[in-house]
């Protein structure tokens, strides 16, 4: 769990979120008919940023544009932010940003919940909300088609994740059992041997999944908290989750009140719009990639909240997106400008753990290149600058 400070990267990481539900089988997922993009790609489908295909994304490089000390090459942000003559003075009342109590405790759950053990269920019936773990194997008047057949696949009733009907035959079930489910596609769907048709799905229930959270003690702490975040006692944990929510909660409060008093230039610049452009390409190219799959297809199947009929489209609906990313970037870097702060590989190795939540930068480094994570430590510190100096 690491300290959230990378306002910048909030849609991006909100996007490679969504994408994860990729691993689903996309013959099943559900049409996400009424949210389609179809009608809106149908008159334009290729965005102002031009085709897709023009641009090489799939060797996206994170520290490419950017500058030994975190800011981007060659740009000045602050000839395209115009910046209120006192940063610090900003309508904000502390009482509204301070985490409940049982927000803390959410937060804390949430931790836990990454250390939860699996078990196995065999000896009651599947309900709405469980996790099953299914083989299926679907026919069209007798013929298997592509797509419709997976094993060991794990579902959670309820979900709404594959088409209507599919997961409520299996509610009932007990572990062991075999069962047909038999399902309509949409007149919709998308694919013309599938449209309309009535489907039939040969299916085993394995058995049903359930996570167990540990118990939160001291000693638990210590052993999965300690080496790592160098904490201990309950009591060191649950002040890290507070002062870390606060942060967090400060961070947004801060930003927005600080975007609704500046104002950027009409035109912002081309090679920050096209980097946020190509993060967002490469992380749809990644997932498909390791998913086997195609971005037209990743991106028709409604994994996103909406469904695309090309990646035309789909970037054609982000472009409002990317132009807010690339004004996040471009006013923190703005105050750094005016601050004269920047982020060199001192203070990069020096910070690094105040923002990450481990003082060994080098995986990210690895992943990301060194350039890029002093952007992302120089955003951290003006922000906290920020933070800490707000007149409230």
């Amino acid at each position: 769990m690491k300290r959230i400070t990378k306002i910048l990267l909030c849609v991006l990481c909100a996007v490679a979120a969504v994408l994860c539900v990729a691993a689903a089988c996309f013959m099943l997922l559900k049409k996400q008919s009424g949210t389609t993009a179809n009608s809106a790609a149908s008159g334009a489908s290729v965005s102002t940023y031009g085709k897709v295909s023009d641009f090489d994304y799939a060797s996206f490089d994170y520290s490419e544009g950017l500058d030994d000390n975190g800011h981007w090459t060659g740009i000045r942000a602050l000839d395209y932010v115009t910046l209120p003559e006192d940063v610090s003075a900003l309508p904000l009342s502390k009482a509204d940003i301070e985490p409940t109590e049982a927000e803390i405790q959410t937060q804390i759950d949430t931790l836990l919940n990454q250390y939860a053990t699996t078990q196995n269920i065999t000896d009651r019936a599947a309900q709405s909300g469980d996790t099953v773990n299914i083989d299926y194997s679907g026919a069209v008047n007798g013929v298997a088609f592509t797509g419709g057949t997976a094993t060991g696949y794990d579902l959670t009733l309820g979900s709404h994740t594959f088409i209507d009907g599919f997961e409520d035959q299996i509610v009932g079930h007990m572990p062991g059992e075999s069962f047909d489910v038999t399902v309509t596609f949409p007149e919709d769907y998308g694919n013309e041997d599938l449209n309309g048709k009535e489907a039939v799905f040969k299916t085993t229930l394995n058995y049903i999944k359930e996570s167990k959270n540990p118990d939160l003690t001291d000693d638990w702490v210590a052993s999965n908290l300690g080496e790592t975040m160098n904490l201990n006692p309950i009591d060191e944990l649950n002040d890290f989750v507070k002062n870390t929510m606060l942060y967090d909660q400060q961070a947004s409060t801060v930003y927005s009140a600080l975007h609704d008093k500046v104002s950027f230039a009409k035109e912002l610049p081309q090679s920050v719009l096209d980097y946020y452009r190509d993060v967002v390409l490469y992380r749809v190219y990644s997932y498909a990639k390791n998913y086997g799959t195609t971005m037209t297809t990743l991106l028709k199947s409604g994994v996103l909240g909406t469904s695309y009929d090309s990646i035309d489209a789909y970037l054609e609906d982000i472009q409002g997106s990317l132009n807010t990313i690339t004004e996040q970037a471009l006013l923190m870097q703005a105050i750094a400008e005016k601050q004269g702060l920047v982020c060199d590989t001192a203070l990069m190795n020096q910070d690094f753990g105040k923002f990450y939540g481990t003082t060994d930068p080098s995986a990210y480094i690895s992943s990301y290149g060194e350039n890029y994570i002093k952007m992302n430590v120089l955003q951290s510190e003006v922000m906290q600058g920020l933070i800490d100096n707000v007149k409230y």
